[in-house]
């Protein structure tokens, strides 16, 4: 099997992968600035690759970062992603997934119309709906960055003045602004990895900070996963269509469990050492599996054309 990463090769999860793929798999790890498409006369000319590698000559493609780039440059990732599907590649995830998921406006209104319970929030362009909507959300609200994750970038403000000038500073700077109000917790949250139909769980806990991100100081602490959790997880990534995701649900204080995001390029690091799980094993084991039901499905459509061809030409034989 012939798996490229999109990912940075000095990454850390890019390792973990090519360490788990010795003796199984074969990685090539190409950047996403690299990618290019060519189209030419015949539909069996179309390819995506990159520099020295044929992506859809691949068995599966595994996204494992969304870098920056222009709005142009975002588009056509996504679109070359779309097409290596449509070429009967394996991606993981794929492109719709990440499109959804790397949107934190479109992923709580998916996770809304899945049945969760998501926070009250409100997403503008200006400083004075920002101002309106930082009165109407109880003065103690979360600024978070469209894109981004990590707890990259998220500010909590509860004060009017620091509001406002933030949100003023940030319509200058040309972003949209994401404002959700503020979850009482206990100082933890519940990270669920859904890989294929399997789902784990770690508590985040963090007593220095109200976020609850491991990359911000938080500890994970191994979770028994429930039916209900499990359910629930299946049911969030399956919202925005990841076969591969980091669910994240938050204990409010009033007893109520609130959906806060679903990431389509999940992180494990710390999750894999809280539950001593070879995560990177796992992400392949689904890989391949996803790759055998491609090959099936294939097969099954050959020799259903081929059995339909038969029959037309013994049709066409008796009316001769």
């Amino acid at each position: 099997m012939r798996i490229a990463i999109l990912g940075n090769p000095d990454g850390w999860y890019v390792r973990d992968l090519t360490r788990a793929a010795a003796g199984r798999a074969e990685i090539v790890v190409v950047p996403f600035d690299e990618m290019r498409a060519s189209l030419a006369c015949g539909f069996a000319a179309e390819s995506i690759a990159t520099e020295g590698h044929d992506l859809a000559g691949c068995d599966a493609v595994l996204v494992r970062t969304m870098s920056p780039g222009s709005l142009e440059q975002v588009v056509f990732r996504m679109d070359a992603l779309a097409r290596l599907e449509a070429l009967g590649t394996v991606v993981v995830n794929p492109a719709k997934a990440v499109e959804a998921s790397v949107d934190k406006f479109l992923t709580s209104a998916k996770l809304q119309a899945a049945g969760f319970l998501v926070p009250r929030t409100v997403v503008c362009q200006t400083s004075d709906d920002a101002c309106r909507a930082f009165e109407r959300l109880g003065c103690d609200v979360v600024v978070k960055p469209l894109f981004g994750s990590e707890g990259r970038g998220i500010t909590r403000l509860n004060d009017e003045a620091l509001a406002q000038r933030a949100f003023t500073m940030l319509e200058r700077l040309g972003a949209v602004l994401y404002v959700q109000e503020f979850i009482p917790h206990e100082g933890y949250d519940i990270r669920l990895l859904v890989v294929g139909r399997r789902v784990l769980g770690v508590r985040r806990r963090n007593p220095h900070d109200w976020r609850t991100n491991c990359s911000r100081g938080a500890v994970a602490e191994p979770l028994t996963v429930t039916d209900e959790l499990t359910e629930m997880a299946l049911r969030a990534a399956d919202a925005v269509g990841a076969s591969v995701a980091g669910v994240d649900f938050l204990p409010g204080r009033d007893g109520r469990l609130w959906a806060i995001e679903v990431n389509a390029v999940p992180g494990w690091k710390a999750l894999a050492r809280a539950l001593e799980i070879d995560v990177a094993s796992l992400v392949l084991d689904h890989v391949a599996e996803l790759t055998a039901e491609r090959r099936e499905t294939a097969e099954r459509r050959e020799t259903a054309e081929r059995r339909e061809t038969v029959e037309r030409r013994k049709t066409a034989e008796r009316l001769r």
